[in-house]
């Protein structure tokens, strides 16, 4: 079975790995700092805060936020439920924005029709999260203009992003969003195992995310209410959680992060030979966004209906029957049974619901050969001709 996505791990990451397990830090130790100003070095970001996976990163963004009981969230309802499950996890009631049809991210003129609705109703968000589906940022130009005409903390979950490039710099900039978040998970663009990043420019933000992400606990005599009474001493200035990531997680980063451009071009330049192989085959392909440069997390392609022989079920089975694992990304958030309780329905978000029914995520990963890619593209031809 050829999978849709996997880990590229090659000896320097076992060594690294096998590096801390024979030091003397296996958790809170020197190497999530490094990671931490290698990300954001790389990007151009002021702060970056390592934490245990990227819905942790969200949950605690949408907290520095200030987030709560009263307020609104929107996202996309083309995303895991992450995206929206952070808003959730505050208090805060969640609502969606259509996607655009041709790019699968947040629907940017969309947005601004329904703040314009929100402001008369006295129902802004205050806080957007804009997700980067399949590697590409969303319409991020436009958004953040909206962002300060309204008044919303604008949050990029760009957990399939890592290395991609918005107007001619890179994702988790900030010049662009409030805070990134990244993923690390094993089938993003690098692994730390399970891990996640979350980018700022903003110094106040950051110091939020560091102490929420462990316990809320300061051992910072300069945050603390009264005098230190020694070495030992710590203080809970308010509820946190433990979202710490490990040395461990941090080292296999470290170390995937030196391959990140290899990773990218060879991603990049299975993209190109898909567009070129799929060409006669009655699909549409996710179309670029404006000033945005893809770092290909995924490969979507979606099935026209007007010239199927076969169901998106019977193509989805086929393909995983001639041994291509082909996936769905995603579900719209808005038709899982949990949001269904709190109102949402079909017909709500017609654009992402078109998109589901015909959706396949082809496989994408640096490891794929040519002759894999061949194999997949023969099989889905053979479904669909």
């Amino acid at each position: 079975m050829i999978p849709y996505a996997r880990q590229s791990i090659d000896q320097s990451d076992i060594s690294a790995v096998v590096e801390v397990l024979q030091s003397d830090w296996l958790t809170q130790g020197p190497l999530i700092e490094r990671f931490e100003q290698a990300i954001a070095q790389r990007c151009g970001a002021r702060h970056a805060v390592a934490v245990c996976n990227a819905t942790a990163g969200l949950h605690l963004a949408c907290l520095a936020a200030g987030l709560g009981s009263g307020d609104w969230l929107w996202t996309s309802p083309i995303s895991f439920v992450a995206s929206a499950n952070c808003g959730r996890y505050c208090g805060a009631s969640v609502d969606f924005v259509d996607i655009d049809p041709h790019t699968l991210t947040l629907d940017a003129a969309a947005l601004a029709l329904k703040l314009e609705q929100a402001a008369r109703q006295g129902r802004l968000p205050k806080v957007v999260v804009a997700v980067a589906f399949a590697g590409q940022s969303a319409d991020m130009r436009s958004i953040k203009a909206l962002a300060r005409q309204y008044g919303f903390t604008l949050i990029e979950d760009a957990a399939h992003a890592v290395g991609a490039r918005y107007a001619g710099v890179a994702v988790g900039n900030g010049e662009f969003a409030d805070m990134t978040v990244f993923s690390f998970h094993p089938v993003k663009i690098i692994t730390s195992a399970e891990g996640g990043m979350v980018l700022t420019h903003r110094a106040d933000l950051a110091q939020r995310l560091r102490l929420l992400r462990s316990h809320g606990v300061t051992r910072d005599s300069s945050q603390m209410t009264e005098e230190s009474h020694g070495a030992w001493y710590y203080q809970q200035l308010e509820l946190g959680f433990n979202y710490r990531i490990t040395d461990l997680q941090a080292a296999l980063g470290l170390s995937q992060l030196a391959r990140l451009d290899e990773f990218l071009d060879r991603r990049r330049a299975l993209a190109a030979r898909y567009q070129t192989l799929l060409t006669s085959l009655p699909l549409r392909l996710q179309a670029p966004q404006p000033e945005a440069e893809s770092a290909w997390h995924l490969f979507v392609v979606r099935l026209q209906g007007a010239h199927m022989q076969r169901s998106h079920r019977e193509v989805f089975d086929g393909m995983r029957a001639a041994g291509v694992g082909v996936n769905l990304h995603y579900i719209p958030i808005h038709l899982q049974p949990y949001y269904r309780e709190l109102g949402f329905k079909p017909g709500d978000f017609p654009q992402a619901e078109a998109y589901y029914a015909g959706a396949l995520s082809l496989p994408m990963y640096p490891g794929l050969t040519e002759a894999q890619q061949d194999h997949v593209v023969d099989s889905l031809r053979g479904l669909l001709t």
